[in-house]
Order: structure tokens, then C-alpha cells, then sequence
């Protein structure tokens, strides 16, 4: 007996580590043997140039995060620069120093988890302009909090692979997703207007931040809104010369094709040059004294160092907040972070995949998300997810594999390692630009016509979404996939019953019968057969049901006996064979099944003798 035991382990041994076991779970393998000179030529140059569209990206994006923070050395109290009510040291204020360094740290695991265990060569992972977002609605600009948010979410998210419970981001709907997208484009983009015109102390709540900006207008720093307008004209000129450029056809003389290159190249490093360019601007003022520009400022220097996260924290007043106590203040960040980081990366590597003819592995990027979020908790990063951006870069620059994100990952060390001290001379309102025109395009505005075009009941799920998510992030995307998932559960309680008299009744459901649906069958049939006079027999088209439950059985067995007790008949017809089984197991009293309409009247017409059978369905 032992014997087909043992067997059937070593067969599923084999099975587990055959070479396509391993290729699913390490999708490198299934491409580094094939590696070539010419993939590797055409990886350099897309790592280098979404590496250089990184760098400055991620300084951005830990300002929306809210991590930039002031860092009080002589009480070890963290407050937020942007808070309207904003502390410094009392003692030396000089002590205050900032630290937005942490987009970097987000910035690099990612790109070389991902080349190991991720299935698109487009994707990069890092941070985003919406994960930034969502991530400052819960960890309160407390770097301890950040650190340990992204640990628990890709604890979160790798679990959620392990258990293939991808299918959960289904969930989520078109509307709801279009809704939080266009909200966040307008929050993100208007919050960085201040960054703009040099204002501080503006509240980070959006309405509130709507009215003091505008109230403190007067109080722009003329140099911070020159340079940050003419960092967005140059940004925008740019963009649109890039979209505008049309590729010299093989004819064209060689320098036609060189300044067609040059120009191509300026266009997608845009970001950097910008950059680079207002900081060159800010240095040669500041290096004579006019301080016409907020900086970036002081920032941490080299590689953040490689530990654990810290599950508690110690207040400067001795107080300790233990694990148990931030993992109630982050809330319902733990499901909402993870869920909208997983679906934003998996719906960008889909869209990518679909244009260059590959298809993903959806739990294997669930994976690697996750793997990436845990890493990066050990080097100081918060949560992260896929850039659509920086994709888009990726794939327009011919990446052939994902090690062009290994390249990209190396300029991020890089520049940590060595450019810290040069980002203390990057203007804020070069890094607001930045971010206002890579999040301007997430502002769909044709989203909301094409939801009224196609079904106008969408736009509620997308309004809802839409209107409390500038109230909270967070809230807004709970409140659409409620809606939308009262929605669907309606279509489900309330299925379309089409009701044809042959004579005797013929009812047609148009969906499948679940539960919730079977107070509304019961209505229908008592109204049209059973509670007139005379009683009528009655034809169930069951054709696409797919399934009943215990529930259904009940409700059905009771209808067979209210039937009987009238002396007509109800007739299953088409039921599939699965639906049989249940039914037969349930051992309804009475049960009558034909395969078509047409034998269910004739069965009919045969016992009752109440009609002729007609040739209609």
C-alpha cells in the first residue's frame, strides 16, 4: 500500500522542481540563457535613461508622500514642514534639518528584485505619484511609521500571492479606478501650486489647502514662482516636442538622424535636465548670497544602512508606541495601500504587455511587488508599486529585459552615494513642476463621457469615487467600490426575468441564480402563475444558470410544493449538468426537467391539456 504512496510524493517532487516550476517562480531564467549583446546594448541605454528620470522623480514624490519632515535634533520630534501648525526647535533651530532622501531609498530594490522575480520586461517599481499620496493619508510623515507600512504591505502582498488571491483586485471596477485616478492627479498636482509660489504652512487637507493658498497669494516668493513656471513651460515645450517628432525615415542624411536623436533624448530626460538646470540657476544665487529660492536642503548623506524596520518607536518624552499601537493608527492603510499599489502595477504591466505581445504572470507579480515592499523596508523605503511613467519611458527606449532595471538601479545607488550633497541645491518649485506635469496626464477628462456613452449608472460609482476622495484618499476609494459592489449584489438580487404566455408561462432569467435572487423569482412567479385564477404551469428557462446554492434548493423545494398543492406543474428546461446534480441531491419533491423549451410544453400540453404548442421559444 506504501508503494503508490511513495509514488505519487516523488512524482509530485519531480513536478515541484522541474525546470518550469523553477521558470515560474525565478521568470529570469526563462530569459538569461537567451541573453544577448544586442539585449544587453538596448537594456543600457533604457536603464540609463529611465534611471536619470528616477532620480528627480523620487526627490518629488517624497515630498507627496509627506516624508520631507524637519528633524528636531535636541527633542527627537518629527513635525512637518507643511503643517499649519508648524514647530521648530525652540532651543537651536539650526539643529532642523530635512531629510527627503527617502524617495531614493524607495527607488532602487525594486529594480533589482524585479529583474529576478517579475514577468514584464517594461515594469519598473518604485515610487509613484499615487502611492505617495495614499501613503501620506496614513503614516503621518513619521519615517518610522513609513518604514514599517511598507514592510507589513508587502507581508501583505506576498501572502495574498502564496494564497493566489489575485482575484480579489476584480473587485475593484473600471469606474472606481478612473475616479481616484483623476482625484489624485488634481490633489497631487494643486498641492505642489505652494511649492510653486514659495508658500509655507499651507494645510495638506484639500479644501483647506485650496482656500490658504489662494488666501496667500501675496505672499509668493517672486523668484520660486519665475523659476517654477518657467520649469513647467520648459517641462510642457518639451513633452510636446517629444509627441510632435517624427522618426527620419532610413533616406534621411545621418545629421538629420543624429539631431533627431539629440532631440528625442533632451525630450525624455526632460525631468533630469530641468533639474539640473534650476539648480544651476539656484547655486550661482545662492553662492552670492540672494536667497531667492526655497531648497531642498540638507540632506542625508551615502546608502541608507541595511536593518530591520523598527516595530515601535520612542518619543522624545520617553513615551514608547508599541507595534500594536501604529498598526491601529495605520488603520485601514493595510488593506487599502497594498490592494492600490497591486492594482496599479498589475494594470499598467497588462496595458504594456498587450502592446508588445506578451502576457503576464498575475500572482507572480503580486509576488514581486511584495518581495520588493518587504527589501525595501530594510533600507528605509516606503511602500512602492509600478510607474506608468517611467514604464512608458522604459518601453519607448527598446528594453528588451527586465535588467534594464538593474542599470536603473545602480544610477539611483549612484546618486545616493555620491550626489547627496548637490540635491541640497535643487529648488522646490523645479521638483513641483516635475510632478505637476508627470501626474497632468492621469487627469482623464474624457473618462467621464465615455462612462455616459457606454452606461450611465457607471458614473455613479466614478462620481462618488471622484468627489469624497478630496475629502480622504482613502475614503473616496472605499466609498466607489462600495457603491459599486452594491451595485453589482442589486444585479444579482434583481436578475431581468423575461416572461412569455404559451399558453402556459415561460420565464427566461437572463443571469445566473444565486441566493439574493431567489426572493425575487419567488415574487414573480406567485404574481404571474400562482396567485391568479386559474393557477398557471410555468417553463423555467434555466439555461444560463451556472450554479445554485443550498439556499436556492430550499426555496425551490417549497415552490414545487406550492405548485402541487394547485394542481399545475413547474418545468426545468436546459439545465446544465452540474445544476442537476444539486437538484437531485436536494431530492426535490416532484422535480420535471426537459433539455429544450419546446419538450417542456409538450410535457405540458400532454398532462394538462391547457394549450397548443406553438413553434415560439
Amino acid at each position: 500500500m506504501m508503494e503508490p504512496l511513495v509514488g505519487s510524493l516523488r512524482e509530485r517532487a519531480t513536478s515541484s522542481c522541474s525546470c518550469r516550476t523553477l521558470q515560474s517562480w525565478f521568470p529570469v531564467l526563462s530569459w538569461l540563457p537567451h541573453y544577448n549583446l544586442r539585449w544587453l546594448q538596448m537594456d543600457l541605454v533604457a536603464g540609463l535613461t529611465v534611471g536619470l528620470t528616477t532620480v528627480p522623480q523620487a526627490l518629488a514624490y517624497a515630498e507627496v508622500a509627506g516624508l520631507p519632515v524637519q528633524v528636531c535634533m535636541c527633542e527627537r520630534e518629527r513635525y512637518h514642514s507643511d503643517c499649519p501648525i508648524y514647530l521648530v526647535c525652540h532651543l537651536d533651530p539650526s539643529l532642523c534639518v530635512l531629510d527627503p532622501q527617502y524617495g531614493l531609498y524607495s527607488a532602487f530594490m525594486g529594480c533589482f528584485i524585479y529583474c529576478v522575480f517579475g514577468t514584464s520586461k517594461d515594469v519598473t517599481l518604485g515610487p509613484t505619484a499615487i502611492m505617495s499620496l495614499l501613503c501620506a493619508s496614513y503614516m503621518g510623515s513619521d519615517p518610522v511609521y513609513a518604514v514599517l507600512l511598507s514592510f507589513l504591505c508587502g507581508s501583505i502582498q506576498a501572502a495574498m500571492a502564496i494564497l493566489r488571491l489575485g482575484f480579489l483586485l476584480d473587485f475593484i471596477s473600471y469606474p472606481v479606478i478612473k475616479g481616484f485616478t483623476c482625484a489624485a492627479a488634481i490633489t497631487i498636482g494643486f498641492g505642489q501650486v505652494k511649492n510653486i509660489f514659495g508658500l509655507k504652512n499651507i494645510p495638506q487637507q484639500f479644501v483647506l489647502q485650496v482656500y490658504y493658498t489662494f488666501h496667500r497669494i501675496p505672499e509668493a516668493r517672486l523668484g520660486d514662482v519665475v523659476l517654477g513656471l518657467s520649469c513647467l513651460a520648459l517641462l510642457v515645450s518639451l513633452t510636446w516636442m517629444k509627441t510632435d517628432l517624427v522618426s527620419p525615415s532610413p533616406e534621411h542624411p545621418t545629421y538629420v538622424k543624429v539631431a533627431h536623436g539629440l532631440v528625442w533624448g533632451c525630450a525624455t530626460i526632460r525631468n533630469v535636465l530641468v533639474v539640473i538646470m534650476a539648480s544651476c540657476v539656484a547655486f550661482s544665487f545662492e553662492i552670492s548670497n540672494h536667497h531667492y529660492f526655497t531648497l531642498t536642503g540638507q540632506t542625508a548623506k551615502g546608502l541608507p544602512p541595511f536593518k530591520p524596520p523598527a516595530f515601535s518607536e520612542t518619543k522624545a518624552n520617553g513615551t514608547i508606541i508599541y507595534f500594536k499601537e501604529i498598526v491601529l493608527d495605520l488603520g485601514g492603510g493595510l488593506a487599502v495601500i497594498p490592494l492600490m499599489g497591486l492594482l496599479e502595477s498589475i494594470a499598467i504591466s497588462k496595458a504594456f504587455g498587450s502592446q508588445n505581445g506578451y502576457r503576464i504572470d498575475t500572482n507572480q507579480e503580486l509576488f514581486a511587488i511584495g518581495l520588493t515592499n518587504i527589501m525595501g523596508s530594510f533600507v528605509s523605503a516606503y511602500p512602492v508599486t509600478g510607474s506608468f511613467g517611467r514604464t512608458a519611458v522604459n518601453s519607448q527606449t527598446g528594453v528588451c529585459t527586465p535588467a534594464g532595471g538593474v542599470v536603473t538601479g545602480v544610477i539611483v545607488l549612484l546618486s545616493l552615494a555620491f550626489l547627496m550633497p548637490v540635491f541640497y541645491y535643487i529648488p522646490k518649485a523645479s521638483l513641483a513642476a516635475v510632478i505637476i506635469c508627470a501626474v497632468a496626464p492621469m487627469a482623464d477628462w474624457r473618462a467621464p463621457l465615455q462612462l455616459w456613452r457606454v452606461r450611465k449608472l457607471d458614473l455613479l460609482p466614478f462620481m462618488v469615487t471622484f468627489l469624497v476622495s478630496f475629502w480622504e484618499v482613502q475614503y473616496g476609494i472605499v466609498g466607489g467600490v462600495l457603491v459599486s459592489g452594491a451595485m453589482l449584489l442589486y444585479h444579482m438580487a434583481r436578475p431581468h426575468i423575461e416572461v412569455h404566455d404559451h399558453g402556459v408561462l415561460v420565464m427566461d432569467l437572463d443571469s445566473g441564480l444565486n441566493f439574493p435572487a431567489t426572493e425575487h423569482l419567488n415574487q414573480v412567479i406567485y404574481s404571474q402563475a400562482l396567485h391568479v385564477s386559474p393557477p398557471r404551469c410555468v417553463v423555467l428557462n434555466c439555461h444560463h444558470i451556472s450554479s445554485v446554492d443550498c439556499t436556492v434548493v430550499h426555496e425551490l423545494k417549497d415552490l414545487l410544493k406550492q405548485f402541487r398543492l394547485r394542481n399545475v406543474s413547474l418545468v426545468f428546461s436546459g439545465l446544465k449538468n452540474s445544476v442537476l446534480e444539486v437538484l437531485l441531491a436536494g431530492d426535490l419533491p416532484g422535480l420535471k426537467y426537459t433539455d429544450s423549451i419546446e419538450t417542456a410544453l409538450q410535457i405540458l400540453s400532454d398532462f394538462h391539456g391547457a394549450f397548443q404548442p406553438t413553434n415560439e421559444d
